[in-house]
């Protein structure tokens, strides 16, 4: 679709006055980078050494991460346990602006941390720590009590399922019924194994292979162009239904995305990345900016394309990155 610079501009100016929750598994990312000049002499394995380090808040959190850069009215909910990890996640958060008070924290959570080991600009290991598990029940009626107090201060808000644990169906119902009551935009991130119905849903955003694995399909592959795609056709029409969701956005990698919405033909939008060099972190991204494009009265077209270039941006570079109004920017300029 084309914009004209005016609607752009109305639309990224309004960002600044929004307000947006992000719910879901909270993690802690970290980063070992170092140059590798020897394999080493105990296993055909190369010796990396550590030139530096560097922690950025993941998973629901690089969400927020990715909201923060074009507005200041992000707030966070998840759980942390009680350790050293918590505290430097929560460090990070409060020093990008990053509103915190609705995380939660048990002794017994164990703090998810991911640490990505990096060398001559590639990754060599990713070493989780993490232990799958709900939350016990005073965990989550802590979190709905504040969300209860808080969800007059949000325009939008986004559930981030990593599969982790947070987020379970009883918890997820609630948060539903809550945003449908209040009038709020409420989009959703799912994954694949964590396999939930979305009462309340704005929109869903799932990406091809959760797509049809939430329908109970075989994967099929995929189709150029992807407006050509009839399983993926059919795949987003039930979607609809079952989710009983009226927008649903499926990202399809190198392919762009697919928007499906009720009672509309599907709309095709191809990737405008330049270069993919690091696809970890752009369905965050996309999530992100799409919600708050909807929450900043842009049409569901209008909020997928600005999505889409967002995604572009940040796939060209390492790690899970954030992009800035201006990269965003200069993403239109370039496929003007």
């Amino acid at each position: 679709m084309h914009f004209t610079s005016a609607r752009l501009a109305e639309i990224l100016g309004a960002f600044p006055r929004r307000k947006i929750l992000v719910i879901g598994d909270l993690m802690l990312d970290e980063f070992i980078y170092g140059r590798v000049s020897r394999i080493s002499p105990e296993a055909p394995v190369p010796v990396v050494e550590v030139t530096r380090q560097a922690y950025y808040p993941g998973g629901a959190a690089n969400v927020a991460r990715n909201i923060r850069e074009f507005t200041p009215g992000v707030g966070l909910m998840g759980l942390v346990g009680e350790c050293e990890h918590a505290s430097r996640l929560r460090s990070l958060l409060g020093a990008q602006g990053i509103g915190w008070d609705g995380i939660q924290s048990d002794p017994d959570h164990q703090t998810i941390v991911k640490t990505r080991i990096i060398a001559r600009q590639q990754q060599v290991v990713r070493v989780d720590r993490e232990r799958k598990m709900a939350p016990p029940q005073r965990v989550h009626d802590s979190a709905l009590a504040w969300l209860r107090d808080h969800l007059k201060d949000f325009d939008a808000l986004i559930l981030e399922d990593y599969g982790k644990g947070f987020l379970t169906q009883p918890f997820v119902d609630v948060v539903g019924r809550l945003a449908s009551a209040a009038g709020k935009i409420l989009t959703v991130d799912p994954n694949v194994h964590n396999p939930l119905r979305w009462p309340g849903a704005t929109a869903i955003k799932p990406n091809r292979t959760e797509a049809f694995a939430a329908v109970g399909r075989p994967l099929t592959e995929s189709v150029s162009p992807a407006k050509s795609d009839a399983p993926l056709a059919e795949v987003g029409a039930a979607l609809l239904a079952q989710w009983d969701t009226p927008t649903l956005l499926v990202t399809l990698g190198e392919q762009g995305m697919m928007l499906f919405q009720r009672g509309k033909d599907a709309f095709a939008l191809p990737t405008r990345a330049q270069e993919v060099f690091d696809v970890s972190g752009a369905g965050d991204t996309v999530i992100a900016l799409f919600t708050l494009c909807l929450a900043a009265g842009a049409s569901p077209e209008e909020a997928a394309e600005i999505a889409n270039h967002a995604a572009g941006v940040v796939v060209g570079k390492l790690g899970t990155a954030t992009l800035t109004p201006a990269e965003l920017l200069a993403s239109f300029d370039a496929h003007a």
